[in-house]
């Protein structure tokens, strides 16, 4: 029931993160305040395809 899905950042797009969500419990998409090597802040990664 657990799928992998990754995470990109919301301003430079890059996808620096993936991780582990259970589909049946959460059917919306992942939002996650994490760090961006890229943007070197913290910012908001969304869940992508």
């Amino acid at each position: 029931m657990r799928k992998q899905i990754t995470m990109a950042c919301t301003t430079c797009q890059s996808r620096n993160y993936s991780t582990f969500k259970n589909k049946k419990t959460t059917t919306e998409r992942l939002e996650l305040k994490k760090f961006c090597r890229r943007c070197r802040a913290v910012v908001v990664h969304k869940e992508t395809k």
